[in-house]
């Protein structure tokens, strides 16, 4: 996949490469790690999602924090903030990684050895949530199917109004949002984060086959009701008025995952 935005693309650290200038230089998802970009990240306003027990599948393992990776982490905010603001101020693609560096009070080289590509400057904040629904799915319940984790768990979601549902109208969030869904550059990356999601939780449902396809179902499951209840807050609705609607919308979709393409039949 290529993707547009500035990137670590030549040994002298000015993010330059050959095949464009200054802002045309990218990195292919697989140059990441499977954990994504950076540790700690998650959605401006949103909740830890949770799930950080023995049942977690991949990621970093539990434990004390050391000084060194804390003030790694506090880093990361500070970069991904002063970029954040930039962007939301001018716009993605009108912000060099330059700009955000000298915000930041880094050098470029130093900004692109925590970021490898100025999407992930945006991206990183869904760190966390990578393999949130296979942890979900390996810490639930015995007796609880993985679908019925799953949905308990975005309902749940909802209901804390968890940003990664999408039906959250705070305004930092619908903001973040909003740059986010309106910038191609952005989207396309986000795609990368979703195809790791995937393949975390097909692991947790046992690797083959039918677990990748139900995997991918799933995992495009919980995009789509995610953006279609963004889209109907940015449309001008507040959570609350969406929220019903949301949780119908989310139990009409676990049950057609359970059925397969058929639809479940409407009620009323």
């Amino acid at each position: 996949m290529v993707m547009n935005g500035e990137s670590a693309g030549s040994g002298d650290g000015t993010g330059t490469g050959a095949g464009g200038g200054q802002d045309s230089d990218r990195r292919t998802p697989g140059g990441q790690g499977s954990d994504g970009p950076a540790p700690g990240g998650r959605v401006p306003g949103g909740q830890d999602p949770g799930g950080r027990g023995p049942g977690r599948v991949r990621g970093r393992p539990p434990g004390p924090v050391g000084l060194r990776e804390r003030k790694k982490q506090l880093t990361y905010q500070a970069v991904s903030d002063a970029a954040v603001a930039l962007f939301l101020e001018r716009g993605f693609d009108k912000v060099s990684v330059a700009e955000v560096a000298a915000a930041a009070d880094i050098s470029k080289p130093t900004l692109f050895r925590y970021f490898p590509a100025k999407e992930d400057l945006v991206l990183h904040r869904f760190a966390d949530h990578e393999d949130e629904s296979a942890r979900v799915v390996a810490a639930r319940p015995a007796g609880e199917s993985p679908l019925d984790a799953l949905h308990r768990h975005f309902l749940d979601g909802l209901n804390r109004r968890d940003p990664v549902t999408g039906l959250c109208d705070a305004p930092e969030v619908l903001a973040f949002l909003s740059l986010l869904y309106g910038t191609p550059a952005l989207v396309a990356r986000l795609h990368a984060y979703q195809g790791r999601s995937e393949a975390a939780l097909a692991d947790a449902l046992g690797g083959g086959l039918p677990e990748r396809l139900a995997a991918g179902q799933i995992v495009a499951v919980l995009r789509i009701l995610a953006l279609d209840n963004w889209r109907r807050i940015d449309g001008g609705e507040s959570a609350d008025q969406v929220h019903a609607g949301a949780v119908r919308a989310a139990d009409e979709a676990f049950a057609q995952l359970r059925t397969g393409l058929e639809p479940a039949p409407r009620h009323g």
